[in-house]
């Protein structure tokens, strides 16, 4: 019989309180509630504006570079589009240079839902960079993408 081995208590403040991807995970939410509090009045998520922003292009993306900017897997953005097809807000087409591949359309609708909700993000946005003063923004981005 095999002896199980325990974890003694006092490593748990020391992940609790060094983890990077608690940590992560911990501002990622407080800042996702935050951005969606602030979308609600205009019926989108913080998850629904970054698709549709990522849409915002001159030429349609596929699907796998939005998974991939986003990084999502292609599931869950496939069920993302769903609900903005369902609204109006985007549509899906046929990409004609390969057939295999979806191009996503953001509508004119999409545009609109797009061009309103954008002063709200600004806005919230400001407000969540004046929170983390005395660190410099561009640094926090810099390192958050390359754990990226």
């Amino acid at each position: 019989m095999s002896k199980v081995r325990e974890l003694p208590f006092e490593v748990t403040p020391v992940v609790r309180d060094t983890c990077l991807c608690l940590h992560a995970q911990r501002a990622a939410r407080s800042l996702a509630r935050r951005f969606d509090e602030a979308l609600r009045p205009l019926g989108l998520t913080n998850g629904q504006f970054s698709l549709l922003m990522s849409l915002n292009r001159p030429i349609p993306p596929t699907l796998g570079s939005v998974a991939e900017l986003l990084a999502m897997d292609r599931t869950t953005v496939t069920a993302a589009i769903k609900v903005l097809e369902r609204r109006g807000l985007v549509k899906v087409a046929v990409d004609k240079e390969d057939r295999r591949n979806r191009r996503l359309v953001i509508t004119s609708a999409g545009r609109g839902a797009l061009a309103n909700a954008f002063p709200i993000w600004k806005e919230t946005h400001a407000k969540a960079e004046k929170e983390v003063s005395g660190v410099s923004t561009e640094k926090l981005r810099r390192a958050l993408r390359a754990l990226s």
